[in-house]
């Protein structure tokens, strides 16, 4: 009977020891990422009472055809991805792409030759989007297409109906009716109509109202944009709005996250000391094996490097176990360099950390980095941006001028060095295209009195300067200069 027990006992410790360790791995396994296909969530208050949302009522079929194809990759939720705004990687990734797309902002210029008139437009063009914080704007509206897949921008003209189309005509957006421009939050708007019959209509799939907090408003007046457009089946699982690039990284996020807190705890637990003794009271179940534990607990609130311990000279052995922790760095590296890889930014840009290494360099990627930041500045911002420059004309000035263009500033920023360097191969082509009969040098004076980037912008043309002495100007005339004396 004793023996049995003794096995029973044994057999306990070894399950318990067991369904710890299944708690342990349970722990650091990866989240299934499943979210099923089905009709968004919608905060109560924003759709009005009496109405129904069309995505909760119109779309069954997309919604029974994606379910049973689904592959689990659905919509989270607007309130699940505002909680995965709350990390700092996730933060990360919409402050850089935001404040990048901004960094330079516009250039407001006019087509046709500069004067009083089309500069003073400029001038009042400039302190308007000033004074709407249309950069701020732009900033927070492209945050939130990286948080929510869906960035708005609402155009708040005073005394609009809002559900009726924004026609930019002096006739409906009077003198002085810009109320301002709002950036408006994915959760609180839910399309009101939209086509979803026509596939070749300009509506298919795209709405032409909005629910915004319990009133209705014509897409025209709120401004979407949209980076990571889905395909239409998902379109109405995801409330409108595109792929998320806060639910595109999050595997890779956690991945990071794992990693780094693995780094941690190997760096802090790296050495472990292991006494070899005699563990059958402890396996016999003979007081609990309290005396040895009570020991190990003495060892250990005792361990440094001034502790003292005594061992049995015969029936134990004290050693150090320690992790080797060459090539953590190199791992914990290469899951931030997935960060990167999945949101399409340089390490040094999304970390702030410059690459390291003898030949280590980071502007390749930068100059193909702002490349890609000005294709999307064209792509979807440049559209809307438009939109509230006509409507702030209209404001300003009863009329749009369609000679005032608007143009992003280009990312990239030359050091004086290399300005100095473009403009010292400048002259020198100028003087060679002189000496070669091509121009005049009156037209290279006007241009360099026309180029911002001359050094000379603003020379007054007219105003030639006296030839520098001993030119072939100041020979006397019907005399021809000679080399020497006869």
């Amino acid at each position: 009977m004793g023996a049995i027990k003794n096995i029973t006992t044994y057999l306990k410790g070894v399950k318990d020891a067991k369904g710890k360790a299944r708690i342990a791995v349970d722990a650091n396994e990866a989240k299934p990422y499943s979210y099923p296909i089905q009709a968004p969530a919608i905060p109560s208050g924003v759709v009005p009472a009496g109405r129904t949302a069309p995505v909760m009522a119109m779309d069954y079929s997309p919604y029974g055809m994606g379910t049973a194809s689904s592959l689990g990759m659905g919509f989270p939720g607007f309130a699940y991805l505002s909680q995965l705004a709350t990390r700092a990687e996730y933060r990360a990734f919409a402050a850089a792409i935001s404040t990048e797309l901004t960094r330079e902002w516009v250039e407001i210029a006019s087509t046709q030759s500069d004067g009083d008139e089309s500069g003073d437009k400029i001038k009042a063009i400039e302190a308007e989007f000033k004074r709407l914080n249309l950069r701020g704007i732009m900033r927070e509206a492209a945050e939130m297409d990286v948080y929510f897949g869906r960035g708005q921008i609402f155009v708040d003209i005073a005394g609009a109906n809002r559900e009726t189309p924004l026609i930019l005509d002096p006739r409906t957006i009077k003198k002085g009716s810009l109320a301002g421009v709002v950036a408006v939050e994915a959760i609180w708007t839910t399309p009101s109509a939209y086509n979803a019959q026509d596939p070749a209509a300009p509506d298919f799939y795209s709405p032409t109202k909005w629910f915004m907090l319990g009133q209705e408003v014509h897409a025209s007046r709120l401004l979407t944009v949209v980076t990571r457009e889905l395909p239409d089946i998902l379109k109405p699982a995801f409330n409108f709005a595109g792929m998320s690039l806060s639910q595109l990284t999050e595997p890779y996020v956690d991945n990071w996250l794992r990693t780094r807190q693995s780094v941690s705890n190997l760096i802090s637990n790296f050495s472990t000391t292991a006494l070899k003794t005699s563990m059958a009271q402890v396996l016999q179940g003979d007081d609990g094996g309290a005396a040895l534990m009570d020991r190990a607990a003495l060892f250990t609130l005792l361990r440094s490097n001034q502790g003292l311990m005594l061992l049995d000279k015969e029936n134990e052995d004290l050693v150090q176990l320690n992790v080797p922790l060459g090539g953590l760095h190199e791992l914990q590296a290469q899951a931030q360099e997935h960060l990167c890889s999945i949101s399409r930014l340089p390490a040094i840009i999304l970390t702030g950390i410059s690459p390291s290494g003898l030949n280590a360099t980071a502007d390749g990627e930068i100059r193909i980095f702002y490349d890609w930041i000005a294709a999307q500045q064209e792509a979807f911002w440049r559209k809307p941006l438009e939109t509230i420059l006509k409507v702030v004309q209209l404001h300003l000035f009863g009329e749009i001028d369609p000679e005032i263009v608007l143009n992003f500033e280009p990312l990239y920023q030359m050091d004086p060095n290399e300005e100095a360097d473009i403009r010292v191969k400048n002259s020198q082509a100028a003087t060679a295209y002189i000496n070669a009969g091509v121009i005049d040098p009156a037209e290279e004076r006007e241009r360099l009195a026309s180029d911002p980037e001359s050094g000379y912008q603003g020379l007054d043309v007219d105003a030639l300067p006296e030839p520098p002495i001993g030119s072939e100007e100041d020979a006397p005339q019907g005399e021809e200069p000679t080399d020497g004396q006869e």
